[in-house]
């Protein structure tokens, strides 16, 4: 098994109505690779990322996670979710929820745990990314970077194989950014399977092992090592460059 990506995306199309989002995506992804997915907005990253785990249903191709087909007719797609850790832009918790009670409810409900069970994993979790004082707050009464990281500690209760981050830093104030990518630059190191659409190049410079840019139309334009992206720029192509040279220059 060990020789099978983690993610594979072979030939993926989607469109919505006549318009093409994802073009012929190919891209594989082993155990413990980080991949940062980069591109101009609409260029289709985010429907990238959620065709991994189902959220968007692809009409062309197919795409396996640990080798169980995302889009195969027999596929559990909620079990296999389950195991696909997903943090959206906007955290996604819910509001009348604890903390810790956030934590817990798709472990009993999804994983079949016990709540004593889930409990204890959950405060893991968090204990994980720093909140365990927050235990009993709710969403609400959190910083937005904090919400995040409960998101990303939610996640990582289900035990996930892979992590999915969908811009997971963009909705947030600047400086509760960098909090949010010590959590992700802690998990990285420990050797969890990320793929994470981002505009931190930062983080990309500092954790990715790939870099996939990717241009409107759904294209993949690029798929290389992080130290060929950021450090041969003439190796890149035309449209590649433009889009690093302006996000560079900030």
């Amino acid at each position: 098994m060990s020789d099978k990506p983690m993610i594979e995306i072979k030939n993926a199309s989607k469109w919505y109505g006549p318009v093409q989002v994802l073009q012929d995506c190919n891209v594989n992804i082993n155990k413990g690779d980080v991949v940062v997915v980069c591109g101009p907005s609409g260029s289709g990253k985010s429907t990238l990322i959620k065709t991994v785990n189902g959220l968007e249903p692809i009409q062309k191709g197919e795409i396996f996670v640990d080798g169980i087909q995302v889009n195969g007719a027999k596929t559990d797609l909620p079990k296999l979710r389950s195991r696909v850790g997903m943090v959206f832009q906007h955290f996604e918790l819910f509001p009348h929820l604890s903390v810790t009670e956030n934590l817990t409810i798709a472990q009993i409900k999804v994983l079949g745990r016990s709540p004593d069970e889930a409990k204890t994993r959950g405060l893991k979790m968090l204990d994980r990314v720093g909140l365990m004082l927050h235990k009993d707050k709710f969403p609400g009464q959190l910083s937005g970077g904090q919400q995040q990281r409960v998101a990303i500690a939610r996640a990582l209760s289900m035990d996930p194989i892979v992590m999915l981050f969908d811009e997971p830093t963009s909705a947030l104030d600047p400086e509760m950014v960098g909090e949010v990518l010590d959590v992700m630059v802690k998990l990285a190191k420990e050797g969890m399977t990320m793929m994470v659409v981002t505009h931190e190049m930062g983080f990309a410079r500092k954790v990715a092992n790939r870099v996939i840019f990717i241009d409107v139309g759904g294209r993949i334009l690029e798929d290389c090592s992080k130290e060929d992206f950021f450090g041969n720029p003439e190796a890149r192509q035309d449209r590649t460059k433009d889009f690093l040279n302006k996000i560079l220059a900030h």
